[in-house]
């Protein structure tokens, strides 16, 4: 607390928290130990921080990752030194990767007394700096303000992202005259100058058949207008971008035709028939496993738009490339072409967009569910699951993914409404989804967040359980329990044609995660069957006082 003999006097842990809030931070994810205390500490005094308690540092992350990607804020997160924050780097990895504005701190032992090398300790900036934006220790208490206001500034700064910060128990326990400092945030929402656009314009009208690649900055920028806008404008179709980060664009508007996968061969075979793909806060193709075929064809030119320059021209070029934000640039872009196009673009877009209903997503998916059959018998095709869940699920419901194998089809049935309508895994490194639908859901508390994921990614952070349990979160946790790493065994068969696979399965001894779960403190429970699987939603749904978990045994 200040020190009333000296005028601005105050610890460097409550300075720590005062600037915290200052920079809009009402929620911190954290997992305490010793060097952490000081924080605690403060903390008690200071309950409007919202503190919620992960109990392993990956956790921690990832809960912090759904909430900041839901709620579109600042979000910060405490580790425990080197081990908490070794254990926490995939998840920080994950959040690199999807842009999360996000502030990690770990304790670090006193200054001088790290020389001794004493328990725990480790240099924790350069175990932190592969995986964030700035990385940086405090070694002055009147330098940690300006830190952190530096930390939050590039944070919030696109291309958004992590920082760290390693904070020395001296540091934290001292006190003195601190300057607090003020808030600063970079406006980023530029638009190209109007010759870029008249230029990116031009060449859209003169393209013979373009196709649109939505990508998650229309989610970031609060675009889903001005992207249907354009795709109406165009009479373009609209394709998700090979990582579902999110939700890019609806999926019920009559331009979406669906989203691409990581198959090249596939990919290259869809956008055979286009001249010209637009990018719109995208990444251009982002693949898997290597592949002899290249996913763009020769003959389709791309143009970009988004914040991320780095991504444009990385590994394909662009004859055009505007490191613009995605909302004003549309804005602007939309209007202008119908200048320029006239009469003769509304006709030709009113042709395109009826030439594409017939294959459009709504007319895909119905096609697609006349073909499945309720099933009869034990253990269901995932196909069905996910069509059955999609169809019980409320109009404003929230899913959270991290199924690999079994969610394949999900985006086919489950229609994309908002920016807030689904997220997915952005690293491919598996158990965020566990523990980013928590954060999502303390986010959204309106709105109900089903997490489906598969058992293999549950196993990585299965005590966020106890976080969801802990914080009274409706969640469901819908988990498809196949008894292994089935996308591993498939890889195995069609790269090596292997169909012996070792240690990829879970059923020696068989996995209980509705034991599991009721440990934690959640209402679980397993099905097996079409009427059970129904029985178990609908209960679900119907509870709001506290998470749920249904185990799904689904096919190999």
């Amino acid at each position: 607390m200040p020190d009333a003999r000296v005028p601005n006097t105050i610890t460097g842990r409550d300075a720590f928290l005062r600037v915290l809030k200052d920079e809009g931070v009402v929620k911190m994810f954290g997992n305490p130990g010793t060097t952490e205390l000081p924080i605690m500490h403060a903390l008690s005094s200071a309950p409007e921080m919202g503190y919620v308690l992960g109990l392993q540092e990956a956790v921690v992350i990832a809960m912090a990752d759904g909430y900041a990607r839901a709620s579109y804020r600042l979000v910060s997160c405490n580790v425990h030194v080197a081990p908490g924050l070794g254990n926490a780097i995939g998840s920080i990895y994950t959040s690199m990767m999807s842009g999360t504005p996000m502030i990690v701190t770990a304790g670090q032992q006193e200054q001088g007394h790290g020389l001794t090398e004493p328990l725990l300790y480790a240099p924790l900036v350069p175990i932190a700096q592969p995986v964030v934006k700035w990385a940086v220790e405090v070694n002055r208490i009147e330098d940690l303000p300006r830190i952190l206001r530096r930390a939050a500034k590039v944070a919030t700064t696109a291309p958004t992202g992590p920082v760290f910060i390693s904070l020395p128990g001296d540091i934290l326990n001292n006190e003195a005259a601190i300057d607090m400092g003020e808030v600063t945030r970079v406006d980023t929402a530029v638009r190209p100058s109007d010759a870029a656009l008249e230029d990116l314009a031009k060449r859209l009208l003169a393209a013979k058949k373009p196709v649109i690649l939505a990508g998650h900055e229309i989610a970031t920028a609060d675009a889903f207008a001005e992207a249907e806008a354009l795709a109406e404008t165009l009479g373009a179709p609209v394709l998700q971008q090979t990582v579902a980060w999110g939700a890019h664009f609806a999926s019920e508007h009559p331009a979406y035709i669906g989203a691409l996968n990581r198959d090249q061969k596939y990919v290259r075979s869809v956008l055979a028939p286009y001249d010209l793909m637009l990018c719109v806060g995208a990444d251009l193709l982002k693949m898997s496993v290597w592949s002899e075929t290249e996913p763009l064809p020769e003959t389709t030119k791309v143009a970009m738009i988004g914040q991320r320059d780095w991504e444009m021209g990385k590994n394909f070029p662009a004859e055009i490339a505007l490191r613009a934000d995605v909302k004003e640039t549309l804005k602007a872009l939309v209007p202008l072409l119908k200048k320029l196009g006239g009469a003769a673009l509304a006709e030709r877009a009113k042709a395109s967009l009826a030439e594409i209903a017939p294959r459009n997503w709504s007319a895909q998916r119905a096609q697609r569910k006349a073909k499945v059959a309720t099933p009869e018998g034990k253990l269901l095709p995932a196909e069905w699951v996910m069509m059955r869940m999609s169809e019980k699920l409320p109009k404003d419901a929230i899913v959270v993914e991290e199924g690999l194998t079994s969610t394949t089809t999900l985006p086919i049935y489950f229609p994309f409404r908002d920016r807030n309508s689904f997220f997915g895994n952005v690293s491919g490194g598996i158990g965020w989804g566990i523990a980013a639908a928590v954060g999502v859901q303390i986010a959204e508390p309106k709105r109900r967040v089903v997490a489906v994921i598969g058992d293999g990614s549950a196993m990585y952070s299965i005590t966020a359980l106890w976080s969801a349990a802990n914080q009274k979160l409706p969640v469901i946790f819908l988990i498809a329990n196949n008894e292994g790493y089935q996308i591993l065994k498939n890889r195995l068969k069609l790269f090596h044609g292997n169909d012996t696979p070792i240690g990829m399965d879970f059923n020696d001894p068989p996995m209980n995660v509705t034991k599991i779960a009721e440990g934690f403190g959640v209402a679980a429970e397993r099905v097996d069957t079409a009427t059970g699987f129904d029985a178990a939603m609908d209960k679900a749904l119907a509870r709001a006082d506290g998470p749920t978990l249904i185990e799904v045994m689904v096919k190999r």
